[in-house]
């Protein structure tokens, strides 16, 4: 496993709970968490098998910003 971690433009929660579904429902994304109080509102993404790039398609598709931290 491995966490990959990005910031965000997701400012509340209703804002995460829009991306939810999409997040929720990807096979290979085992466990997710938005930390809304960093600066950088920064996602944390559990998984085995996702390439950054697939995550940040997965967040703009659905209308919001991700870009992965380093």
């Amino acid at each position: 496993m491995e966490i990959l971690v990005f910031k965000t433009n997701l400012t509340s929660k209703s804002r995460v709970r829009q991306v939810g579904p999409v997040l929720d429902i990807h096979p290979n994304i085992h466990q997710w968490n938005v930390d809304l109080h960093d600066c950088d509102k920064v996602l944390r993404v559990v998984t085995a098998s996702i390439a950054a790039a697939e995550v940040e398609n997965l967040l703009s598709t659905a209308g919001y910003y991700c870009e992965e931290l380093k």
